[in-house]
């Protein structure tokens, strides 16, 4: 029987939620929460045998010691795959899934596998050098994804040839392999193209990926500069008069800084589900820092604030919605002939 490691955030490890997101690094033996269910879905052939937990945000901020505390537990421990998640479309928790199952794999050699959702930012990230199974939005599609992650795990155990990633069910990950047909390859491209001039479905063997280019905006001199702030860390005026969504957002909201100094705690707050809100909601500054610029206006250093800062929502928001809510707020921006932004998040 294989042994396997789980690696968990504090949510799903039964520690907290926001609150305790700053929770260091921690094993234990057996399985903690989402893990009963993986144990019970790769068994006999895997057994489950200690549980990582670690906060999301000790994570992020503390990359370097929570890769080094986790690989230094896993020194201690028998076992010949890890799995890391599901993490949805959580950033911070994708990411950390990610990052951990790479160190992992190139610290002990073994199989690491983990799942999250195709708009997770951790899946453009680590998709080519990971199995990254594709999974749903939020836990709801737990009984679903972890199923997926289990086939594929019983035949790494098992040492099973793989199938393509659209087969098993994984991101592709840009590998290509020789693999072996009676049928010639003269053929297949005519069979395709007939399919295709037919209205027929048809599978490409070579698929390109499609690549958004944007255009590399012109420097601007800043002392003449109008600079606008836009922001999807969820600075609303207290009480969040356009009711933008706390994660998933659709909408965003525009708000005047006309002759303010700077965003002042009990006026000011983010509505952002993604992370802990204490520090934003008593210094929104420091997600968009009017403080500080309105310093450079009064210097001379800038030309002028754009009388309303645009905030939104970047948690789980989807990236048809984030095209579509950029466009409007951009097109805000070249009416009012603003000539730079300050894009921050959380």
């Amino acid at each position: 029987m294989k042994k396997a490691v789980h690696y968990i955030n504090q949510f799903f490890g039964q520690i907290g939620g926001e609150d305790k997101a700053d929770y260091a690094p921690t094993i234990h033996v057996g399985v903690i929460g989402p893990g009963m269910l993986l144990k019970n879905t790769v068994a006999p052939e895997i057994e489950v045998t200690h549980t990582i937990i670690c906060g999301d945000n000790f994570f992020g901020s503390n990359e370097e010691t929570a890769i080094e505390t986790i690989i230094g537990y896993l020194k201690g421990v028998e076992f010949d795959l890890f799995i890391a998640g599901p993490a949805f479309l959580a950033g911070r928790y994708g990411f950390a899934c990610a990052k951990i199952c790479k160190a992992v794999e190139e610290h002990f050699g073994v199989p690491v596998v983990t799942s999250m959702h195709v708009e997770n930012p951790a899946v453009e990230m680590f998709r080519k050098d990971l199995y990254i199974f594709e999974g749903g939005d939020s836990a709801g599609a737990m009984r679903k994804d972890v199923p997926a992650l289990a086939k594929f795990l019983k035949k790494l155990a098992n040492g099973e040839p793989l199938k393509s990633a659209r087969e098993e069910g994984y991101f592709p990950r840009g590998i290509r392999f020789e693999s072996f047909t009676n049928e010639l390859g003269a053929d297949r491209v005519v069979n395709m193209l007939l399919k295709k001039l037919n209205g027929e479905a048809f599978t490409t063997e070579m698929p390109m990926p499609k690549v958004d280019r944007v255009a590399i905006a012109p420097t601007v001199d800043l002392r003449d500069a109008t600079i606008a702030f836009v922001n999807s860390g969820g600075i609303v005026p207290v009480g969040n008069p356009d009711r933008i969504q706390s994660a998933s957002a659709t909408k965003w909201g525009k708000y005047s800084i006309a002759g303010q100094d700077s965003l002042k705690g009990g006026e000011w707050q983010t509505i952002h589900a993604g992370f802990d809100p204490s520090f934003a909601n008593e210094n929104p500054n420091v997600i968009v820092p009017l403080d500080v610029l309105r310093e450079y206006e009064q210097e001379g250093k800038v030309g002028k604030i754009h009388e309303y800062v645009y905030s939104t929502v970047g948690t789980g928001t989807t990236q048809a919605d984030a095209s579509r809510m950029g466009a409007e707020i951009a097109q805000q921006l070249r009416d009012a002939n603003v000539s730079a932004v300050i894009l921050t998040s959380t």
